[in-house]
């Protein structure tokens, strides 16, 4: 019985040539305390230990101020933010590592406190009603958000196309759009949290245009092939997007359809809750999507090595995006390689802004040293 594992395999995505299959997933980590929100040295370090992955997609990195709703991210809109993502990108490629910046943008998921009491942007006045730490960590409900002009959409489609920019001159090997998890992409795709009846909303079509106006702009800095976008058709009670009949053939057709373009890959997420009891929604997406998507398709959530190299070898995806494991496992891909135990994270500090439960997670060797 062959000893190959999938995961391990080299694959070219797009213009990228990567060494392995074993895909870092951008996650929020809340690191940025400084007041550029700027990547810092405990930034440079995180991400250079985990070079070892074929690919690392950064935490989602904020394209204006208009975009946040978490306290600590690093952005991609101001000057500060490019010359620490320089760092960072420098130091992944130095240690053998590639690196694309996720370019996120959270719309209605958001808090007042945010945006100097102003209300934050969405498709529509929709109230998510979803609970929210504001900076000094304080819970907070959301509000209803401001609905967006279609001035207001443009400014925010310029605030993509700036942010792509910034993140060429910072040296990634590509960025990807975070279209997914309820953030304001995502608000434009739901047709409960957008009831536009304009150009932005009803139609498939419609609902989709944000979207590639967004890519279109990315477009602008980067090949087609240097660009990825992160989906999650299955999404249900999340962020208070809810699925509907509509949900499924919606995704259908922004996927075929984006067969038109030769992007680097499209990232799915599996379900993050149990919808097995939604008969409208997908239980599984990598097996449902792969026969509509032509290009290299990723998939994510929950995977461990035996089920990613599965994924893999059944035909239902080419990359597998792993995040808390990558949390605890600096060293995943070497981990897989060797068939190691794998290092159990530490929740409480996913969020907290210093080097405990960032930094500090030891590779196997060091494991073995102590």
């Amino acid at each position: 019985m062959s000893d190959k594992q999938e995961l391990l395999e080299p694959i070219k995505i797009g213009a990228v040539e990567l060494k392995n299959r074993v895909v870092m997933a951008p996650m929020t980590r809340c690191r940025a305390t400084n007041e550029h929100q700027a990547p810092e040295q405990k930034h440079v370090d995180y991400y250079t230990q985990r070079a070892g992955a074929g690919l690392i997609i950064t935490e989602g990195s904020e394209v204006s101020e208009k975009a946040r709703g978490y306290p600590f991210v690093a952005g991609i809109f101001n000057d500060a933010q490019v010359e620490g993502w320089k760092k960072v990108v420098k130091s992944v490629h130095d240690a053998d590592g590639k690196i694309f910046l996720q370019l996120w943008h959270v719309g209605r998921t958001s808090l007042p406190d945010y945006h100097d009491g102003q209300l934050p942007w969405a498709p529509s006045a929709v109230n998510p009603n979803t609970e929210l730490r504001n900076a000094k960590g304080e819970k907070k409900q959301t509000v209803t958000p401001h609905a967006m002009s279609k001035e207001e959409i443009q400014q925010t489609v310029g605030e993509f196309r700036h942010a792509a920019a910034n993140a060429k001159k910072a040296g990634f090997d590509g960025v990807e759009i975070h279209s997914s998890n309820g953030y304001l992409i995502h608000q434009f795709f739901n047709n409960k949290s957008n009831v536009r009846t304009d150009e932005y909303g009803g139609t498939n079509e419609n609902r989709a245009r944000f979207f590639f106006e967004v890519l279109e702009a990315v477009k602008e800095s980067w090949p087609e092939n240097r660009i990825g976008c992160r989906l999650n058709p299955s999404l249900h009670g999340v962020f208070g997007i809810e699925g509907t009949p509509d949900t499924i053939p919606f995704f259908e057709y922004l996927i075929d359809r984006l067969n038109n373009f030769d992007l680097a890959y499209v990232h799915l997420s599996e379900p993050f809750t149990d919808v097995s009891d939604v008969h409208f929604l997908e239980t599984d997406i990598a097996k449902h999507f792969r026969p509509i998507y032509k290009g290299n398709l990723m998939i994510n959530s929950e995977f461990d090595r035996e089920s990613g190299n599965k994924v893999i070898a059944d035909g239902h995806a080419d990359l597998v995006a792993y995040g808390k494991l990558f949390i605890s496992n600096p060293d995943l891909a070497h981990r897989f390689e060797l068939k190691a135990e794998t290092t159990e994270w530490d929740q409480n500090t996913f969020y907290s802004q210093g080097r405990e439960g960032y930094t500090d997670y030891p590779t196997l060797e060091e494991q073995k040293a102590s």
